[in-house]
């Protein structure tokens, strides 16, 4: 179904298919509006996903482009495995992870920039940029190049060294900011205004945060073409959380599967959690926080869909918690010792949360969930710093021996 305008989310004025993100009525946010589908019969339009290549391009159909692009890294189709021992150590009977740090720049960030940069060369940009908290410029740095765009990255000035590197390779300008991400998108909003550059996250936001709804798409598609009960994702602005429930209901609404949204509960860090916060206190705004968590890619403090996020969680019976940074710790070490799958912090958020919930009793043990890791372990490795310990030993036998058992008497 081709896009057929941008519309406000708050006042539905609608705006053409251009290079902006807020109404100039109401300043609400913007999405994309799609024509109705000129092909209404589910097996057709199923069949035809199916014979999609194994990206997000075989969801074409419900993106906001005139046609897929060429020549773009090929984002998604993540593997959906089954996680059996991390269910049974929290007392669940089926549980899945969505490991989307099997993307090219090991971030769900792959599948939004794919987007948002297709949508871009559509408008005739020549040059990209991003405000990001580390996965965005990593996917921005890669996927300009890759497309041979110029680019610019704007990070905060005490990201990660790890993905400071893992951005910088790629050969775009990287820009240091001294600030939060917060500063950083303010100041990308200010020259969004005075270049011709498009902000994949600024002025292309409603094409670029289409790009998560393919994560719903995959996991109904990986799930046998059955929607779980329940979903655990990491939030930070807000975006990813509420557009996986926009792919579940499209789907829903094509007629393509049959049931409810799944029950949606968002993960937090205890250090930036201004939408959990809300939550905890019933109210319908967030107020802006300091960030200040181990879990940078989640770190915002001002989130732009954080209401969205609130009463999304509420009309699905879900929640949005938050955990502390030794529980995100707990996560990842959790997460790695009972599936094989090392995850960066976000991860961990989603992780502790997800045992958080199982413990107190939230999730019955007969449904189906679905917890999302969205990047990966390396991208953050300073944070299992003293999580383990090494046996150090001289190279003989008798020395291993020594070793072996006193880390038996240790543990």
């Amino acid at each position: 179904m081709p896009p057929e305008s941008l519309r406000c989310k708050e006042c539905q004025t609608p705006y053409p298919l251009d290079a902006r993100y807020v109404c100039e009525q109401c300043f609400g946010p913007l999405e994309v509006l799609y024509a109705p589908r000129p092909d209404s019969d589910p097996a057709t339009l199923r069949r035809r996903v199916q014979a999609g290549p194994h990206s997000i391009w075989r969801y074409a159909d419900f993106l906001p482009l005139a046609s897929p692009p060429r020549g773009t890294l090929p984002a998604g189709w993540t593997p959906l495995l089954r996680a059996d021992r991390l269910a049974e150590r929290i007392g669940l009977r089926e549980l899945w992870i969505k490991n989307d740090a099997a993307n090219p720049t090991h971030s769900f960030k792959d599948r939004v920039v794919a987007v948002g940069l297709a949508r871009a060369r559509e408008l005739g940009f020549e040059t990209i940029a991003c405000a990001s908290t580390g996965n965005l410029a990593n996917a921005v740095a890669a996927h300009a190049a890759a497309a041979g765009l110029e680019s610019y990255v704007f990070v905060p000035s005490d990201l990660e060294e790890q993905k400071i590197l893992a951005t910088g390779v790629y050969g775009t300008h990287l820009v240091s900011v001294r600030g939060n991400y917060d500063d950083v998108n303010r100041l990308c909003t200010e020259l969004s205004g005075e270049h011709e550059w498009a902000f994949v996250n600024i002025n292309m936001r409603p094409y670029y945060a289409e790009g998560s709804k393919t994560l719903a798409f995959e996991t109904i598609e990986q799930l046998g073409w059955e929607i779980p009960d329940r979903v655990v994702c990491p939030i930070a602005s807000g975006s990813l959380f509420t557009k996986l429930a926009r792919g579940f209901e499209e789907w829903i609404d094509a007629g393509l599967v049959t049931g409810d949204v799944p029950t949606m509960n968002g993960a937090q860090a205890a250090g930036c959690s201004p939408v959990a916060t809300a939550f905890a206190g019933g109210h319908d705004v967030c107020r802006p926080v300091k960030p200040n968590t181990i879990a940078k890619s989640l770190a915002i403090g001002n989130p732009a869909d954080g209401p969205y996020a609130l009463d999304l969680a509420r009309r699905t019976g879900g929640s949005i918690d938050s955990v502390t940074d030794d529980e995100i710790r707990f996560g990842i070490k959790l997460l790695a010792e009972t599936t094989g799958i090392f995850t960066e912090t976000a991860g961990g958020v989603t992780v502790a949360v997800l045992a958080k919930l199982a413990e107190r009793g939230d999730i019955d043990p007969g449904e189906t969930v679905v917890a999302y890791i969205t990047g990966e372990g390396l991208k953050t490795l300073d944070c299992v710093r003293g999580t383990f310990q090494t046996m150090e030993i001289d190279p003989n036998v008798a020395a291993f021996e020594e070793a072996s058992e006193a880390a038996a008497v240790a543990a």
